[in-house]
């Protein structure tokens, strides 16, 4: 049985090695608004790709070349791995690409960058909306930290930094690039696969997740087609715009009737477009819908509900020809292996203290990065990081009225205070790190 004094030791093993190694971050503050002015789109990253290789560059070639760089993999994803001796192998994720949304912050390092989008060819303004950046700038500070410890822990570290997970399809780019492939970019295998991501909690607190972190996403394009003609004379035609908001009220029964009650679930039209002229019956109509489940049982039921709705109500509507459903990017469920949640419930407690709380609620939102271990059949854990200021966040607390005044995370306000929102994104991929890594001193 161990003794206090040893009790002890474990509990300031975490902030005595983060106090000895963590590095000056003023540089990195600089890096990380370098990188909010300068966001990219999903796919076309090439320069935030290019600033990420540079600065691990500079770190490797200040520290024996020790780190094994590698670029290019599913478009702009780079991997940079550092081998310290035997031990655990783990996987460090941060994902880069941005959103086209035109920043509301007032910061004074606000984006005003625009990218012209090749999904469509539009220009559009482009803003880290979701705190990608944090993800980079902590995940580098990281590296650097683990880099100058290396007599303190022993095993091998991959510092993976991923594109174009906004539309869900980074990390399976990747993988299908040959991400884990001899032959190709032959990434080691790793025992466990870890995550974080910024979100509107206060800043300086970490959160975990027993079980599912993060719902199930799919985005659905449905097009009805109808028969246009003249406004005047709307017997002579198939109104697809009558058809599509008779669907569009139909499918708010689909939470209510067909998903189980004690399943969160969450279906959102987000687009209904049709016609250019208010005389003219248009000949189709396209729908734009956004599916969150929590369980792989109720995700088919769902989907099969949405497309029975909208199959009934073209037949109802007398369409000439069966409506196409398009689906357009979709998100697995982020579900944290037990074993790895409580394997860094340990460090994080003992370094955060009450800042650390180890089962709070899932998030609405949803991720790919649990396809960087679940497509090696390896364990992940994905935990939150808070960035919003926070004496603003206990009056608002008081007030009752946190969710009507704190940007979410998409939002064209959602501006994460610089500190202590780095410091805490650097020290829980430290701890998270060092919980598999660690030296018995």
């Amino acid at each position: 049985m161990a003794d206090a004094s040893t009790t002890a030791n474990e509990d300031s093993f975490f902030t005595d090695f983060i106090s000895k190694h963590r590095p000056d971050l003023k540089p990195y503050e600089e890096l990380y608004k370098h990188l909010h002015q300068h966001p990219e789109l999903s796919t076309q990253e090439k320069e935030t790709a290019a600033t990420i290789a540079s600065h691990l560059g500079k770190l490797s070639s200040s520290h024996d070349n020790a780190l094994d760089i590698r670029t290019d993999i599913g478009g702009h994803g780079l991997i940079a791995i550092l081998s310290n001796g035997p031990g655990s192998t783990i996987l460090l994720r941060a994902d880069f690409d941005a959103l086209p949304v035109q920043e509301k912050t007032g910061l004074p390092y606000a984006s005003t960058a625009t990218q012209v989008d090749k999904r469509d060819g539009l220009t559009k303004p482009v803003m880290h909306a979701c705190g990608h950046d944090f993800h980079v700038t902590s995940l580098l500070a990281c590296a650097e930290t683990l880099l100058t410890s290396r007599a303190r822990w022993s095993g091998k570290v991959i510092f993976l930094f991923q594109p174009a997970e906004e539309r869900g399809s980074g990390a399976q780019a990747m993988v299908d690039d040959g991400l884990y492939t001899p032959s190709k970019h032959n990434c080691p295998v790793p025992d466990v696969v870890l995550g974080q991501h910024v979100f509107p909690m206060r800043a300086g607190h970490v959160g975990t997740k027993h079980g599912v972190a993060m719902t199930a996403a799919d985005s659905l394009k449905i097009t009805v087609h109808g028969r246009g003609g003249h406004g005047s004379m709307p017997h002579r035609t198939i109104d697809p715009v009558v058809i599509a908001a008779s669907i569009v009220v139909k499918l708010q029964t689909v939470v209510s009737r067909t998903a189980p009650p004690s399943e969160l679930t969450v279906l959102t039209v987000g687009s209904l477009r049709a016609g250019e002229a208010e005389n003219v019956i248009p000949a189709l109509a396209e729908i734009k819908c956004n599916i969150r489940t929590t369980s792989d049982g109720n995700r088919r039921r769902v989907r099969a509900a949405v497309e029975r709705v909208v199959k009934g109500e073209c037949v109802a509507g007398g369409c000439e020809q069966d409506p196409e459903f398009e689906y357009l990017n979709g998100f697995p469920l982020t579900l944290n292996d037990a074993d790895t949640v409580e394997k860094l419930s340990s460090g994080m407690q003992a370094h955060f203290g009450e800042r650390y709380d180890r089962d709070m609620a899932f998030a609405l939102g949803s991720e790919d990065f649990g396809i960087l271990g679940s497509s090696v059949d390896r364990p992940y854990c994905f935990w939150f990081f808070g960035g919003h200021e926070g004496e603003e966040w206990d009056r608002l607390e008081e007030e009752g009225r946190l969710e009507e005044k704190v940007p979410t995370n998409h939002s064209p306000f959602f501006a994460p205070v610089l500190q202590p929102t780095l410091t805490t994104g650097v020290d829980a991929m430290v701890v998270a790190a060092m919980s598999y890594l660690r030296k018995k001193e």
